[in-house]
């Protein structure tokens, strides 16, 4: 059975954005979906979602499909660094600094040397999306994880903000469709 990790962002939970939606979507199709809940974001630091994602490492398979969303990306890729995935679907992301106001609670997760040759190694091919109008994650981080990323697509979606609730996204049928297109 094929399984998929949602990874939300900072200040994030299960019940937010289009993760309750892709849960029923992915779950219709014979997924078993896991959606952690991290510390965030006091005890936010890669040390304390690791220790969480632990209970979860169980059940990866070569199957396994993660999604990561805002910083669940850079988790997502810290995760991939450890274990090896079937597709990785990088929602609004990035690596290194973005600038932005969450930039002190992020460091750990972003402000490192990856291993890019194992992860690349570990995930067969990279989705990532990213909006041209997003107010935390530049444009241009898109296409910085592409160039790392060997076997990527990116996929700029306009006018989308963040990708997030705020900004309409309850539901995300384009994600949904690489989804379907990967397997």
């Amino acid at each position: 059975m094929p399984n998929a990790f949602i990874i939300h962002g900072v200040g994030g939970t299960p019940q937010e954005n289009w993760f309750p939606w892709l849960k029923s979507q992915l779950e219709q199709l014979g997924y078993q979906v896991f959606i952690p809940q991290f510390t965030t974001p006091e005890g936010q630091n890669l040390e304390n979602w690791l220790a969480t994602f632990k209970d979860y490492e169980k059940n990866i398979n070569e199957e396994s499909i993660i999604i990561g969303h805002s910083l669940g990306v850079p988790f997502a890729i810290n995760l991939i660094e450890k274990h090896k995935f079937k597709s990785a679907f990088l929602v609004a992301g990035f690596v290194g600094s973005t600038g932005n106001i969450f930039e002190e609670g992020m460091k750990t997760f972003t402000h490192r040397d990856f291993d890019w040759e194992k992860i690349n190694e570990n995930c067969q091919k990279f989705y990532i999306f990213n909006s041209d109008n997003d107010p935390y994650v530049q444009p241009e981080k898109g296409q910085e994880l592409k160039s790392k990323l060997k076997n990527s697509e990116l996929i700029t979606v306009k006018g989308a903000g963040h990708l997030n609730q705020s900004a309409g996204y309850t539901k995300f049928p384009l994600l949904l469709t690489k989804i379907k297109e990967a397997f």
